[in-house]
């Protein structure tokens, strides 16, 4: 698509990939190292305009631009880095626990990738190259053997050692970043999840920062709403020219999306920036654009649910956004969110992980039939089996209630064994009948601990360090604190909000868990709430947010799937 769009595109090897020379390991600084060095061997090439270069990508190639750019090399003029994390720990150990589906197959693979190119490992196509006579591809296999053993690390690493995390944590080094950046996430992201938003609070170092959120796949980033942004940032800092989008890319955008989503007819909508007479009439209006947009309603924008086009997007000068409510709901009696804590009690259920599919989708994450990035992924959330987890659900909403950023569940619970692991879902059920999914949060309890100085109450930090872990107290009621993973979601009037605490697994298509403790098996959990114990729901709400749009269809949104609510 760049050389659709016009530009020359320099593809690297990873160090210790493929048929470069060295080792390879996740993310080490010789990476960042490399990076600096390719940007400032690309900016001197006669061809290169303005003698700067931009950086563009998707997942790790995006992730790359983050540590590239840390090292401010003098030649790069701009980034562009879409679905990405913004701390390995958040996608690798959520809330402590391992996360055994995308992420360590993600690492399985890397590590037979990073082998010496040959029929039992190393990448295809390099094999191809010296079978054909590429000698240097050859000789730069000599060191791959030597790659770092990926699951070894992270087994070695389930606790947060600075040391050895920090350094792979772009949240701790994005604010030495003074390149313009435009960066696009989704709050529902099978694969590395929903916590990049975390990282607009950091991005201290450039004035020049544009960022989208939306609920959405992997490849949601790059939708036609967000293309047109995406585009109009690399041809105002990178080329340095007036936005015109070649004819042959406006004309092929549909091909595109048919062969990655799998969604026919989509077009590229009409763009306000590219409208503009001139580079500087161009530059003033987007730069005028407030920095964080959030796309709402992702796939309810159009006659085709699930297409990639939003509802309505609204936009704030950064995130979290100003005026921003922390609002609770209290766990009560009978299942129910109240407003305020209610009468004493407990609830309890039966701890089992091994009871729901570790997956709740089948097919493949593309855009081939069936696929995760098609309009309508063959989802399986399944209600949880009788007596497995503890559900409340609110009194419908006497307003529509929009939430953007991160939240908390504060959890009082006991537990029959000294550790269990935890995850909250959080979803809308619907005037409708129907209930659609919007988020997650994960928590291994012997890791509760908050990091002090690092969290706030609408955004819990947990530490993750050895040196704080610790069994839950026998025969009492201990506080957890679940964090939720961000969202930007309206809940309608009319719709009730619903919790439901229970093991890991099955609520997320691609991500899995497994667990290897010596307490693995089932266990019974209680949790108290009201009487003084304040168990709730703790949510970021916006006020103030016009809404447009009405309930959007079930199924129909991206990312987050509608089922009949199950009761």
């Amino acid at each position: 698509m760049l050389k659709l769009l016009g530009y020359a595109v320099v593809d690297v090897n990873i160090r210790g990939t493929g048929c470069s020379g060295g080792a390879f390991d996740y993310f080490e600084p010789l990476q960042g190292i490399d990076g600096y060095d390719v940007v400032e061997t690309a900016a001197r090439q006669p061809w290169v305009l303005h003698g700067k270069v931009g950086m563009a990508g998707v997942s790790y190639g995006g992730i790359s631009q983050l540590f590239v750019a840390a090292t401010r090399p003098p030649s790069l003029s701009a980034i562009t880095p879409l679905s990405v994390i913004d701390n390995t720990q958040t996608t690798l150990y959520p809330g402590g626990i391992l996360n055994t589906g995308f992420a360590l197959s993600w690492a399985k693979d890397r590590v037979y990738d990073a082998r010496p190119a040959s029929p039992t490992g190393g990448q295809a196509w390099a094999l191809d190259r010296i079978k054909a006579g590429d000698e240097v591809c050859r000789a730069n296999q000599v060191l791959h053997d030597q790659a770092v053993d990926l699951l070894a690390k992270t087994e070695a690493n389930q606790f947060y050692d600075r040391e050895v995390a920090d350094p792979l944590a772009p949240i701790t080094f994005v604010d030495r970043i003074a390149a313009p950046t435009f960066l696009a996430c989704q709050w529902t992201d099978e694969q590395t999840g929903g916590h990049c938003p975390a990282l607009v609070a950091h991005f201290t170092g450039t004035a020049r920062k544009w960022f989208t959120f939306t609920n959405g796949v992997h490849t949601d980033s790059l939708d036609p709403a967000t293309f047109n942004r995406w585009f109009d940032f690399l041809e105002l800092y990178v080329a340095r020219r007036k936005p015109t989008l070649p004819a042959a890319a406006s004309a092929g955008a549909g091909a595109i999306y048919q062969a990655v989503l799998g969604i026919p007819g989509q077009t590229l909508p009409p763009d306000p920036i590219q409208q503009q007479p001139d580079f500087a009439s161009a530059l003033n209006a987007f730069q005028a654009q407030s920095p964080v947009r959030v796309l709402f309603d992702n796939g309810a924008g159009s006659s085709m649910p699930g297409a990639p086009v939003p509802a309505f997007e609204r936009s704030f000068p950064t995130l979290p956004i100003p005026g921003t409510q922390a609002r609770a709901w209290y766990l009560d009696a009978g299942g129910a969110l109240s407003d305020a804590p209610g009468a004493g009690g407990e609830d309890r259920f039966t701890w089992n992980p091994k009871v729901r599919p570790p997956t709740s989708f089948t097919g493949n994450t593309g855009g081939g039939p069936g696929g995760l990035w098609t309009a309508t992924p063959t989802y399986h959330w399944d209600p949880n089996p009788a007596g497995t987890a503890s559900g409340y659900v609110s009194a419908p909403l006497s307003a529509d209630t929009t939430v953007i950023g991160a939240g908390a569940v504060d959890l009082w619970i006991q537990a029959s064994v000294p550790d269990v692991d935890l995850q909250v879902t959080i979803s809308e059920v619907r005037p409708d009948g129907n209930e659609t999914f919007v988020q997650n949060g994960w928590l291994r309890s012997s890791l509760r601990a908050l990091a002090p100085g690092r969290s706030t109450e609408l955004e819990p930090v947990l530490s993750l360090l050895k040196a704080q872990a610790a069994p839950l107290p026998a025969g009492r009621f201990t506080k957890v604190t679940v964090p939720l993973y961000y969202q930007g979601h309206v809940y309608r009037a009319g719709s009730r909000l619903r919790i439901v605490v229970a093991a890991p697994g099955g609520d997320q298509p691609v991500w899995e868990f497994g667990d290897t403790r010596p307490a693995s098996g089932t266990a019974g959990v209680q949790i108290a709430r009201g009487g003084g114990i304040a168990s709730r729901v703790l949510l970021p709400v916006v006020p103030g947010v016009a809404v447009p749009t009405p309930l959007p269809p079930c199924p129909g949104e991206r990312g987050e799937p509608c089922r009949p609510y199950p009761g």
